[in-house]
């Protein structure tokens, strides 16, 4: 069988073409997605499933927010707290470190921790004694697998030498690292000033002190970029020799960050950012780095490429990930969790957040049990977004039931799709085509039952697939 990861895709696609597929659609680090979930949904719903979590004994994944930054990138979509002043953080921390201790009640150390992730906001806003203390309450509380893969998103700006060596000797052996772009007018456009040399030193600085794997964040279809500028970004990228590569399509929802309103009139759209996209995946697969899928690119020995091969990577709120069959828990203001048949999310804002930690040392906002019908489509849409093929047998075998029956409408949607080259459909398989690859997103589409209902919302829910 031919690695589809080796495979460059087809990148040429007409006007008309991009009309066509490039439309809003969920990127499904769930399934169903967020805005299907339900504030009745509460921590005494979430809480029945604990205990089955615990009898199944499945390994734990944990995720820490911390949402603060010291600047506003006016690109950001994620749910973060501008704040110069750092002693804002400490009542957060007291608040996080209640719900640390209230969750851990709750999970065996029986069950060991396999992956533990800090994102935000940016981590190193913290002090390196802050983050020394974080990690060792949370350490006494949980029990660590040997090996456990323990990482942290890292701003370049604002992490010191001291920062990285505190998190290596703590046991963090992954770094991810947000860049965007290396262009100077974007980078004054999008308030993210970060020259080359600082991202290059923070870098050089985390390999001599051992990190294991190094992980940088690009960002195409920002404001004034070019498929020339974005191709000396790439160039600059592969002087760093990352294992890892995500490089994001830029969200435009201005309805949602008022802030984006700043780029109107600026930012490259269909062909133009569409050839922007086909720049920085020419640059990356030619260099040797393998197409994972979506976003995400991987050196050949990467752990992520190692998974696809062996049809074990996995997708969750944090995007790729090898630990498949983990269950997620999500700590911090507006985290996730994912365990058992549930989702769930705390409060957005500070304020409720840290109200209900006090209050009950839980603060879930909203959340959603998943019908059998709900984990039927979760099992296709993950296994086409992580393998680029659906075995029909293989989730026939898993769910009782004849793949062609019960999917036929979608199969007739995929039908068209594979008119236009996206998707090879045959007995016992759908595969994706290296040019479907790119609008995977649309692939997954046809299988989800909520989309037809969101599409008359006023406004989009989702970005644009490219």
């Amino acid at each position: 069988m031919t690695d589809i990861a080796r495979q460059v895709p087809d990148l040429e696609v007409t006007e008309e073409f991009l009309a066509k597929y490039n439309r809003p659609g969920p990127r499904y680090t769930s399934y169903p997605t967020a805005p299907v979930w339900s504030d009745e949904f509460q921590h005494a719903d979430l809480k029945r499933f604990y205990a089955t979590a615990d009898a199944a004994g499945t390994p734990v994944s944990l995720y820490m927010h911390l949402p603060f930054c010291e600047s506003l990138c006016l690109f950001c979509a994620c749910n973060v707290v501008i704040q110069k002043d750092k002693s804002a953080a400490v009542p957060y921390l007291q608040s996080l470190e209640k719900e640390i201790d209230h969750l851990s009640r709750s999970v065996s150390k029986r069950r060991e921790v396999v992956q533990f992730h800090w994102g935000g906001g940016t981590p190193t806003y913290l002090s390196p004694s802050q983050l020394e203390d974080l990690f060792g309450f949370t350490r006494e509380r949980f029990a660590f697998a040997r090996g456990a893969e323990v990482g942290i998103e890292v701003d370049p700006r604002v992490t010191s030498q001291e920062h990285l060596q505190v998190l290596r000797k703590l046991g963090f052996n992954r770094l991810s690292m947000g860049i965007q772009d290396f262009t100077a007018l974007v980078q004054q456009t999008i308030h993210r000033v970060q020259p080359f040399e600082m991202t290059r030193d923070l870098i050089a600085c985390a390999r001599s002190l051992g990190f294991g794997s190094i992980n940088v964040d690009l960002i195409y279809g920002l404001p004034y970029q070019t498929a020339s500028s974005f191709s000396d970004t790439a160039d600059k990228i592969l002087q760093l020799t990352p294992d890892r590569i995500a490089m994001f399509s830029y969200a435009h929802v201005p309805w949602l960050r008022k802030q984006q309103g700043a780029f109107q009139g600026h930012l490259p759209e269909g062909m133009e950012k569409f050839q922007i996209f086909k720049a920085g995946i020419r640059k990356f697969t030619e260099a040797g780095y393998l197409y994972i899928g979506m976003d995400h690119f991987a050196k050949p020995s990467d752990e992520l490429a190692l998974a696809q091969r062996k049809r074990t990577l996995h997708r969750n709120f944090q995007g790729y990930t090898t630990k498949a069959g983990a269950d997620l828990y999500g700590m911090g203001v507006s985290a996730i969790s994912s365990i058992g048949a549930t989702y769930s999310q705390n409060h957005r804002a500070i304020a409720e957040y840290q109200s209900a930690i006090n209050d009950r040392g839980a603060a879930t906002m909203r959340g959603y049990r998943l019908s059998p019908d709900d984990l039927v489509r979760r099992a296709v849409i993950t296994r086409l977004l992580c393998h680029a093929v659906i075995l029909k047998p293989e989730i026939e075998n898993e769910f009782q039931l004849q793949f062609n029956d019960y999917f036929s409408n979608e199969l007739a949607q995929l039908a068209a799709m594979q008119d236009d080259g996206l998707v090879e459909l045959s007995p016992n398989e759908i595969r994706v085509t290296p040019l479907g690859r790119i609008f995977i997103r649309n692939l997954a589409m046809p299988f989800d039952r909520y989309l037809r209902e969101q599409a008359m919302d006023a406004r989009p829910l989702f970005s644009k697939t490219l």
